[in-house]
């Protein structure tokens, strides 16, 4: 960074800040996605961050790259948010029929998927998962925010401790509980060497209505979760009375799957039509967790509000 653009932004020059901080706006909305695990969430504390730093450009005085400058902003904004407006929980949908009863029903229901891109270089590929997303939302928000500094973003425990104004004692206290809760609920997941087959005999028989073929690709533990319902159907035989069910309801509706990526995982669009239609529209985002060669973990996420975030279109042709 030229001092030149720091002054040339500090004196009011609009252009001179988004060349400043345009580096860094990506890597700090996935880092605003890992704390909050809601991409709109995500999306808005983005925004909240770059309009502190411009308001408060007078205020930086250099002693930290702008890069962690603006990791401050964008943490203390995401801690704040979870503290003083507590959790934004989406409504919870009304189905159209009576599902079988869950499994376990869940809290964090606010999750939501990430489509893949460049931004995942900042970090390992499983600190984007969807499953190390998932059990971010559980931890205290603080201790949360020290572990992805840490072990994600490499920061030192005295940058920690000074982005987060604590001291370093509070951070490795904190580090230390939040890798002992995700060791409980994070376990790497084997190589998956046939993925796209795997996910392509998915699609197939999901689309198909095939039951028995989609339970056949679950491990034995495999689950089905349906954010922002809160239902969770866990083992072969609660998805199969799930979908059963699903299945009855579906009757003549057609689905069509576009495959796409999130998380860094397999993932589809999924287009369903009306009774005996030949036009879909939007029925969810399809994440799938593979395991080895089976599939651990289906997560259908409901909002259809998802797919311009994918570059997915309104409707599609089902034939």
């Amino acid at each position: 960074m030229g001092q030149d653009i720091l002054d040339r932004a500090r004196a009011g020059d609009a252009h001179a800040f988004r060349e400043l901080v345009e580096p860094y706006r990506h890597e700090l909305q996935v880092h605003c996605y890992r704390i909050l695990g809601s991409l709109t969430d995500a999306e808005d504390l983005l925004q909240e961050t770059l309009l502190a730093a411009w308001r408060g450009l007078d205020g930086y005085a250099g002693r930290a790259s702008v890069r962690s400058w603006l990791y401050r902003i964008a943490t203390n904004r995401c801690l704040n948010a979870l503290r003083d407006a507590g959790r934004r929980v989406p409504a919870e949908p009304s189905p159209p029929f009576t599902p079988t009863e869950p499994t376990r029903r869940t809290e964090v229901t606010w999750l939501q998927p990430a489509p893949d891109d460049p931004a995942t270089q900042y970090s390992a590929k499983e600190t984007f998962e969807l499953a190390f997303v998932a059990a971010l939302q559980k931890l205290p928000p603080r201790q949360a925010a020290v572990l992805v500094l840490r072990d994600v973003l490499d920061y030192s425990t005295a940058e920690v401790a000074d982005l987060l104004d604590t001291s370093s004692t509070a951070v490795k206290g904190a580090l230390q509980r939040a890798r002992a809760q995700l060791r409980q609920t994070v376990e790497p997941a084997p190589p998956a060497p046939r993925e796209r087959e795997i996910a392509q005999r998915f699609a197939d028989a999901f689309s198909e209505g095939d039951v028995e073929g989609v339970v056949a690709l679950l491990t034995d533990d495999g689950w089905l979760a349906m954010p922002p319902a809160p239902h969770e159907y866990v083992g072969r035989e609660a998805v199969t009375a799930f979908l059963t069910r699903f299945g009855q309801w579906r009757g003549t509706r057609r689905f069509r799957l576009l495959p796409t990526r999130a998380n860094t995982q397999p993932a589809f669009a999924c287009y369903l039509t009306e009774p005996d239609g030949t036009v879909g529209y939007p029925a969810g985002i399809l994440v799938l967790a593979p395991w080895g060669d089976r599939i651990r973990t289906v997560t259908w996420f409901l909002e259809p509000e998802l797919f311009p975030r994918f570059g997915q279109p309104a409707e599609v042709t089902v034939c």
